[in-house]
């Protein structure tokens, strides 16, 4: 499988949790539109003879481009790619951006799933996030999905919030099933340095979640959802009826992909590259001919590292058959022999060749997978 995505680096607002690459001011949107237009007629050899299956609008806040730049993007791509027939084309969306009128205008255009950034159905969570849209305009934003007609639909949530008790998170998922949309990105909050609660933990003004009320959220996202007939195929994502991001499979199943736009990652097999995260560096670099990206030609170690980093996120797991035919049984010696240690432990599958980490693995699976690299 083979994606494109499209990084939109702007946004109407800071949230407090956001480590992503995006401006909160827009006078350079139309010159990074441009641009990303330029870089992709330029790369159409980066995948050759490769159909493109997958198409995503990620960002930043994406929803907040008129359907007139998406459509140039999108005709774009058609122009200078094959594209399947049957591609995923999604485009993440910001609820309070949503309007009927708008969702049309993205289907009459090909987008054809819709990935809305909810994070809460609580006011005060959202408040706490700083996130631009109340409870009701989340839950209205999904009803008005249904009715222009997407069925492909995503929705984020976040848990393990500081002040997020256990009973307001099962009112998130118990809102979230009432919605009947058919996958869930379920993400426990992560405090990373550059974020607004970043500089709150180091001022010590805020306390993580304790471990146990995170393994409580944690253990309340997967009962609901397996009563409720979804499937937890990645740590962080549920679906039913076989409704996997085909996008963000095409990641943890190593597929290859570009990324356009600042900030953005590419990944052809052999080598990985990534795009300044500096708006007006890409603009000035891709205006004038120079390069905007950085680019790292991946060894046999750290191809083996990455395999087992992604495909451990998955419920399909790892494939002794597939390590020693991509790596070699050097690779495939060392694995089997750290796997040992978790022979007796609830955190690890072993069936017919295949490894995959349970659901009390998946919590914990950074150590679990760290301890499995080739270091």
């Amino acid at each position: 499988m083979t994606g494109i995505y499209i990084h939109i680096p702007f946004c109407k607002k800071v949230c407090n949790y956001c480590d992503f690459h995006f401006s909160v001011s827009l006078k350079l949107k139309d010159k990074v539109m441009e641009c990303i237009g330029k870089e992709l007629v330029d790369r159409v050899d980066y995948l050759p003879s490769k159909t493109i299956e997958t198409i995503y609008f990620g960002g930043g806040t994406p929803s907040i481009l008129s359907i007139k730049k998406l459509s140039t993007i999108l005709n774009l791509i058609y122009k200078h790619f094959i594209v399947s027939e049957h591609a995923e084309i999604t485009l993440e969306a910001n609820p309070d951006d949503i309007t009927i009128e708008y969702l049309y205008d993205l289907k009459s255009i090909g987008i054809n799933r819709l990935s809305i950034g909810i994070q809460s159905f609580n006011d005060d969570d959202l408040v706490w996030m700083n996130r631009r849209h109340t409870a009701a305009e989340a839950i209205n934003s999904v009803k008005l999905s249904h009715e222009a007609g997407f069925e492909n639909i995503n929705i984020d949530l976040i848990y393990g919030l500081p002040n997020l008790t256990l009973e307001r998170w099962k009112q998130n998922l118990e809102t979230f099933i009432s919605l009947q949309v058919p996958h869930l990105s379920a993400y426990h909050l992560s405090v990373e340095p550059k974020t607004v609660l970043g500089y709150y933990k180091r001022k010590g003004k805020l306390t993580e979640i304790d471990e146990n009320d995170s393994l409580a959220h944690y253990g309340a996202l997967l009962d609901v959802t397996k009563a409720n007939g979804y499937k937890h195929y990645e740590i962080s994502n549920f679906c039913t009826n076989e409704n996997f991001s085909k996008h963000n499979t095409n990641y943890w199943k190593q597929g290859h992909y570009i990324g356009l736009g600042p900030s953005a990652h590419s990944y052809n097999g052999i080598s990985r590259q990534w795009n300044t995260s500096v708006n007006s560096q890409y603009i000035k670099a891709i205006e004038t001919n120079q390069s905007y990206f950085d680019i790292e030609q991946l060894t046999d170690d750290e191809r083996f590292n990455d395999y087992i980093l992604t495909h451990l996120r998955t419920s399909w797991g790892a494939n002794f058959e597939e390590i020693c035919m991509l790596f070699g049984d050097k690779y495939l010696t060392h694995f089997k022999q750290e796997l040992k240690k978790y022979k007796d432990l609830p955190t690890i599958n072993i069936s017919n060749d295949y490894v995959s980490l349970t659901d009390k693995g998946m919590f914990v699976s950074d150590k679990i997978i760290e301890e499995l690299f080739w270091v």
